[in-house]
């Protein structure tokens, strides 16, 4: 992966001057820095070519807002979920809602994601399900946990290599904290997913402050 395109102080500085006084000329914003024209025309060309500015003849630069959102863009679609997955908190269809509740605060996650027998999703409990249940009358040490878990094919699932951009698409849309990544195997004919890690908001949380602090990830 190729690292995004990283700002110097002065090309920082350039955008400020027209965001500020826009539409400006090349000469203005060289005499604002007290450097020459020849020396500023590297830097306003970078910045024109990767979209935050928009050179027009006789007038002068100024600021493309959709430039910015386009390259933020560009930079969040070079990862994918495996660049910044976590761990998944897994447990079977079998343990009782207790032990569940113990591992979800132990682990503390936001859900879990429940297996059968051979290893495969089958479900994902979240606090609203044990909050739902604790309410209830359920025997929180007998209950299996699959008789509370949202079941497949109703679990919105990421793909190691699907983008980093379409995962938050699916978070947010559908209104969860978590999606399990996983990978598919066919058996008997019939698609199985193994869950091999985890993308929540916290995730994509910590990319966002890496990329603020230009700890970009290259691969």
């Amino acid at each position: 992966m190729v690292n995004p395109i990283q700002l110097n102080d002065r090309q920082e500085k350039i955008l400020e001057i027209v965001k500020k006084h826009e539409p400006i000329t090349g000469e203005n914003i060289a005499e604002m820095l007290n450097v020459t024209r020849a020396a500023l025309r590297p830097d306003l060309a970078v910045l024109t070519m990767s979209g935050y500015l928009e050179a027009k003849p006789r007038v002068g630069y100024t600021f493309k807002s959709e430039g910015v959102e386009s390259a933020m863009r560009r930079v969040l679609n070079q990862y994918r979920v495996k660049d910044i997955q976590s761990l998944p908190v897994i447990m079977k269809e079998s343990c009782s809602i207790y032990d569940a509740i113990v591992t979800l605060f132990i682990e503390d996650t936001g859900s879990i994601f429940v297996v059968d027998e051979n290893k495969y999703l089958s479900g994902i409990v979240s606090r609203k399900d044990f909050l739902k249940t604790t309410i209830g009358q359920a025997d929180i040490h007998k209950v299996p946990v699959s008789v509370i878990m949202t079941r497949m094919p109703n679990i919105v699932t990421a793909a190691l290599d699907e983008t980093v951009v379409a995962a938050i698409k699916k978070i947010v849309e559908h209104e969860v904290d978590s999606l399990p990544v996983v990978k598919s195997r066919i058996e008997d004919e019939e698609e199985k997913l193994e869950v091999v890690g985890k993308i929540s908001k916290t995730n994509i949380a910590r990319l966002f402050l890496d990329l603020a602090a230009n700890k970009t990830k290259e691969v």
